[in-house]
């Protein structure tokens, strides 16, 4: 399907919807084609906002916070039952907060991602489920620091500080259309099992990593398709020592980091390792890596499986074939432990995520293109709304000098669409600074730049492209982001 087919049935979607549930509010048989159904047009109960952000994962979380706590109305929707998304599916650690100071000698140590992203962190630690920004011992010319979180305590803190902060969080939704008037969007369709509602906001922010309001507004897109999908799991009752002393005993390990763990400093919440023998020829089947993250003893956090799904990751049945695929890899995972580490001997599958994680699903175009040589050479911009330094393909990849580059605002303003912004995973079209700017901390920090600037607009009425700069460069530098200049 193309973009203009997408978007016409949206609008579809739109005008031809139930209401609820209501007795007697059944679909009828219309003009019934055998090819088509014709849903009856019925009146949607509506709801008022300032600010609509799609999506509550890794960047929409800190999109909804920022705009709660610039004053603004706000509504959260997220088709599962529970924030969080990357960071508590398919991550291993988040990525990073602080520039590559230490494969440079001499360069200064900086934390170049702070505001509400720390404020996350902050209250991850005071509930013992993060191991801090722990500094890799080895590994640190791919990143300086380890911030390994608990999945599942990730999921209630973050849902605790957006209920303190008065977000409206509608969670087991389904954003199913977008209300138009020419290229400004008036609203979103939704659906859960209260019915169908419209929710009317003067600005949207879309962080579904798929681009779904995107798409339903007109967007332009592309589907690259040029990521493995992962699912992971949580792998209970092992022998992290054990472990530990397998890899080192098959090929040594080239990631090391110590921090919390259960409570205590000092021990290992990531290593890496190489595999040896039968271990590493199986595991290369299924795609599955030897890295340790962990805030827990006894419990590996993240075991991941990758795998490529065939055609496409926005079409329904290729992914399910692909969810299959993985799981029967996340059983063979745990069988390779068992058989090879010892300690694993009866370790066993205690958390997958529900569904497969993309990396990229829509790349949606902007009104600027994040460049190779934008993070490589560290370039800042007269509309920057975050500095970044880390790097996924590191060390083939590194920002110059372990400096920083910066996020424009103009990148996470959607082409064609006067009120909406994009943040995470689809900006950025070229593969290798894409490596960059889709990891956690880089979505984080686009979260509060997007929904800062959304509750900015819908404060003055005005289009994303009318906001000055120096009201949104005070309003970040107000909420605690740091800047390269």
């Amino acid at each position: 399907m193309n973009r203009r087919e997408f978007s016409k049935n949206s609008v579809l979607l739109g005008v031809g919807a139930l209401a609820g549930f209501p007795k007697g509010s059944q679909a009828r048989v219309q003009n019934e084609s055998g090819d088509y159904y014709e849903e009856p047009a019925k009146k949607l109960p509506v709801r008022k906002f300032d600010v609509v952000v799609a999506g509550a994962g890794t960047g929409g979380v800190v999109a909804a916070l920022a705009a709660a706590q610039q004053g603004a109305k706000t509504m959260l929707i997220e088709r599962k039952g529970y924030t969080g998304g990357t960071v508590t599916e398919g991550g291993t650690a988040l990525h990073s907060f602080y520039n590559l100071w230490k494969a440079f000698p001499g360069v200064k140590k900086c934390q170049v991602v702070r505001g509400i992203p720390q404020q996350i962190v902050d209250r991850l630690m005071a509930a013992g489920a993060c191991s801090g920004h722990a500094e890799m011992v080895k590994g640190y010319n791919y990143d300086s620091v380890c911030t390994a979180i608990d999945t599942e305590l990730y999921k209630l803190v973050t849902m605790q500080m957006l209920d303190e902060a008065g977000v409206f969080v509608a969670v087991n939704t389904l954003l199913t259309g977008a209300i138009m008037d020419g290229s400004r969007i008036r609203g979103a369709i939704v659906d859960s099992r209260s019915g169908r509602e419209a929710i009317y906001a003067r600005a949207f922010v879309d962080c579904s990593a798929y681009g779904d309001l995107a798409a339903f507004a007109g967007a332009d897109y592309k589907v690259p398709n040029d990521y493995s999908c992962c699912n992971s799991i949580g792998l209970a009752n092992v022998d992290l020592d054990g472990y530990v002393a397998y890899l080192k005993a098959n090929g040594g390990n080239n990631q090391l980091a110590y921090g919390l763990r259960s409570g205590e400093g000092g021990k290992i919440v990531r290593f890496n390792g190489g595999l040896g023998g039968d271990f590493k020829k199986e595991a290369g089947k299924i795609g599955m890596s030897s890295m340790i993250t962990t805030v827990q003893d006894n419990y590996l956090m993240f075991v991941k499986c990758n795998f490529k799904v065939p055609g496409s990751v926005i079409n329904r049945d290729d992914m399910a074939k692909g969810e299959l695929e993985v799981r029967k890899r996340q059983a063979k995972a745990v069988e390779l432990f068992r058989k090879h580490v010892p300690g694993c001997e009866k370790a066993f599958m205690a958390r997958t995520s529900p569904t497969l994680n993309i990396r990229r699903g829509r790349l949606i175009t902007c009104d600027y293109d994040i460049t190779h040589e934008d993070v490589l050479e560290g370039r800042h911009f007269d509309d920057d709304v975050m500095a970044y330094g880390f790097h996924d393909s590191a060390p083939r990849y590194q920002i110059k000098n372990g400096g920083t580059y910066g996020i424009p605002y103009r990148a996470l303003r959607a082409a064609g669409v006067e009120n909406l912004l994009v943040a995470g995973m689809m900006i950025t079209s070229d593969h290798r600074p894409h490596m960059s700017t889709r990891n956690t901390v880089a979505c984080m920090g686009q979260g509060q730049g997007t929904g800062t600037a959304a509750a900015l607009c819908a404060k003055k009425n005005c289009g994303t492209r009318d906001l000055r700069y120096s009201d949104l460069r005070a309003a970040l530098v107000k909420g605690g982001v740091y800047f390269e200049s």
